[in-house]
């Protein structure tokens, strides 16, 4: 079988008018043809996700373009000597997945600490921690990510809004600073030793967008919210710096695993552009990149014009995108809402960047031809968010098509749906994120502000706005199967449905994580379908999630991952 290691890619383009012209010759041949075709997929289902492709059961590769789609016998005659042939078995073959808001080196770094997603409660996380402080070298950072305190069975003893104190993690690490990052990213928690080397005490004020939480005394918990994570850099000054290169490996070697040919990073900075730069160079780039750059207005305004990138090394790379991110995360009280929380009256969430600097960000956007995306969650980010977009517009009336998008847009005030199909605003969403976060969506916004407004897939969908599929890995697991499955189940662990008007049908779908993550990123004229001319990148499923049962798409694994023709990923016993 043609396989490559993520090492040694073999890039072999091939252009548009050549595809076609060849695959008329190879079509007249009947015997030998006189070009083969590198690769066929038969016996299976292909769907195309084109309305100008038909279906059907096989697909020839040629180079690392498709070359045609359709039934077993008329492949067969693009099968030559030396073709590789891969038989379907009745198998499901799709546009490879395009992971369309995810955080690239984070999967490789949540495998580098304690991964902290499926605790069940507080204690296991200290028992964990005290099992790596006890192997740990005294003042050495001990580093963690995934806590959720909506999700562990009890509440910790003393809790403030839910979030445990510090004191028995520090009573276990007393030697040792230790950070825990929420599973959002939106909030952290530290132990006694982290919070004495980063000189936080009781009189500590808030930072801008950010909040240390405190007891009923004044004193910090050890949870802080938002920016007044970055309160605690102090604590990790003398951690060994991230080896990027190897979190880079592991993501590569993740996503593959999981179907995704093309990973769309929310949020990197100028360093880390030059990394996956490097990394096409090298041929280790496994997958395709589409990256945000996140960095000050200043940094943006110096280095927007060279960092500007389409297609760079045989379409691995493209950097034509800003991140910019305008509030938190609802799991921390962190997303910035009109009205106060349901349950923290006192709280309407933080506002993260200033608007008047979200401003500046949307004209240097417009001036260096770069996609704006803005993070927000909350109902009062996603309008302050359209209101910017909406001025920006209107000072290039000349400029259209801009694509510009809100990521995440998880909860939205009912007058603010529509909006986005009017201006073009593209909703950047992540279906697993409506069943992660489901039990505790409505404590938080209560029953109205809930059915109305939060993870509106239909709603915004009907309304003419373009839609696209995601996890936000390492936030959730980059699994795309899991997340098509929220999409068209909203099926909570308790086997209730989260509202369920709101699904999408399985096509519909399967479009949000292939042609919609295309669209999102300029990239439709190569990818997101099986279209004759496009790039070949195919991900083969071992269940049909189109027409199987609902509650058996859980089931289903990834067999192949195809990238450029090359099978990147076969699944131990193909």
């Amino acid at each position: 079988m043609r396989r490559t290691s993520v090492t040694r890619l073999r890039h072999r383009p091939l252009s548009l008018g050549i595809v076609f012209g060849l695959a008329t010759l190879v079509a007249a041949c009947t015997a030998e043809p006189e070009i083969a075709a590198d690769l066929v997929l038969r016996n299976g289902k292909v769907v195309s996700v084109d309305p100008a492709t038909p279906d059907g059961e096989a697909i020839a590769v040629l180079g690392d373009t498709i070359l045609a789609v359709g039934s077993d016998r008329e492949m067969s005659r693009y099968i030559g000597r030396e073709t590789e042939v891969i038989d379907l078995a009745g198998r499901l073959a799709i546009p490879g997945f395009i992971e369309g808001h995810g955080h690239f080196l984070g999967i490789g770094s949540a495998k580098m600490q304690l991964d902290l997603m499926h605790v069940a409660n507080w204690d296991e996380i200290v028992a964990m921690v005290a099992d790596a402080a006890s192997d740990a070298p005294a003042g050495a950072l001990i580093q963690g990510r995934g806590w959720h305190q909506e999700k562990w069975d009890r509440a910790p003893p003393g809790n403030v809004d839910g979030l445990p104190t510090h004191r028995t993690l520090s009573a276990v690490s007393p030697n040792n600073p230790v950070i825990l990052r929420h599973a959002s990213g939106h909030a952290a928690f530290a132990n006694a030793k982290a919070m004495q080397m980063a000189g936080i005490t009781r009189s500590t004020p808030d930072p801008p967008g950010g909040e240390i939480v405190r007891d009923a005394d004044g004193n910090p918990i050890g949870a802080f919210r938002e920016t007044a994570q970055g309160l605690l850099g102090p604590a990790a000054a003398n951690a060994a710096p991230p080896d990027t290169r190897r979190q880079a490996e592991m993501a590569i070697e993740e996503v593959l695993s999981k179907g995704i040919t093309s990973f769309q990073d929310a949020g990197v900075g100028f360093a880390t552009l030059d990394l996956y730069r490097a990394m096409v160079d090298d041929g280790s780039m496994g997958v395709r990149m589409w990256a945000m750059i996140r960095a000050p207005n200043q940094r943006l305004a110096d280095g927007l014009a060279a960092a500007r990138t389409v297609d760079y090394g045989d379409h691995r790379l493209t950097v034509r995108a800003i991140k910019v991110s305008v509030d938190g995360a609802l799991g921390p009280h962190g997303a910035w809402l009109l009205e106060p929380y349901t349950d923290l009256p006192t709280s309407r969430g933080l506002n993260t960047s200033p608007i008047d600097a979200l401003n500046e960000t949307a004209r240097l956007a417009l001036q260096h031809d770069y996609q704006l995306c803005v993070h927000a969650i909350g109902d009062r980010a996603n309008r302050e968010v359209l209101n910017v977009y909406e001025r920006a517009f209107g000072t290039a009336p000349d400029k259209r098509d801009l694509r510009w998008r809100i990521e995440h847009a998880q909860h939205l005030h009912p007058n603010d749906i529509p909006r986005f199909g009017q201006l073009g605003v593209i909703a950047a969403m992540q279906g697993i994120h409506a069943t992660s976060d489901g039990p505790w969506v409505i404590p938080r916004l209560g029953e109205q502000r809930s059915r109305e407004g939060a993870y509106v897939w239909r709603s915004l969908w009907d309304s003419g706005a373009i839609v696209t599929n995601g996890t936000d890995a390492p936030v959730e697991d980059v699994d795309p199967i899991a997340s098509y499955y929220a999409t068209v189940s909203r099926k909570l662990k308790d086997g209730s449905v989260f509202f369920p008007e709101q699904r999408l049908s399985r096509m519909e779908a399967l479009q949000s994580y292939t042609s919609s993550n295309a669209l999102a990123a300029f990239e439709e004229s190569i990818k997101g379908s099986l279209t004759p001319g496009k790039l070949a990148d195919i991900t083969v499923l071992s269940k049909d999630i189109l027409t199987i049962p609902e509650d058996e798409i859980p089931t289903t694994t990834v067999d192949y991952t195809i990238v450029g023709g090359i099978v990147m990923y076969a699944r131990e016993g193909n």
